[in-house]
């Protein structure tokens, strides 16, 4: 028997978000000696164990993985608006102000923004006609 989609075949199986038995110990046993083991980390890292810097690195200043782009961009109100805003971002790359892996995600945020544009402008456009079509149609 076939099951529904996102549907269990085990209704009375292991609630979302539990965890097993071995987690929980492990994590009560860690809860105890957390602050020791912090500092054993801190002080083995202090005395030049590379590991052990590198944890609390990791820890402690992680590697930030987006950082915010300042720069102009004209506003983007139609879709053919769109080419003054490649432009500027093509300059600010040729500048150095952006890199070119920032200057494609920037693209990506302006290419998702013109197609809701274009939807919004179908949106319009076909609720135009349909009430248009209304109105003729109670005309006659």
């Amino acid at each position: 028997m076939p099951f529904e989609k996102g549907e269990s075949g085990n209704l009375a199986g292991r609630p979302r978000g539990a965890r097993n038995r071995a987690t929980l110990l492990m994590q009560n046993l860690l809860a105890d000696d957390a602050e020791a083991i912090g500092r054993k980390a801190i002080e083995m890292a202090i005395a030049g164990d590379l590991a052990a810097i590198r944890l609390c690195m990791d820890r402690l200043a992680p590697v930030r993985k987006d950082e915010p782009v300042a720069f102009e961009l004209p506003p983007i109100e139609k879709p053919a608006d769109i080419v003054a805003a490649t432009a500027s971002i093509v300059a600010a790359v040729a500048a150095g102000e952006l890199t070119p892996s920032q200057a494609a995600e920037v693209s990506k945020v302006i290419d998702v923004h013109v197609r809701a544009l274009e939807s919004k402008g179908f949106d319009e456009r076909l609720t135009k006609l349909e009430n248009q079509r209304r109105q003729n149609e109670l005309r006659r």
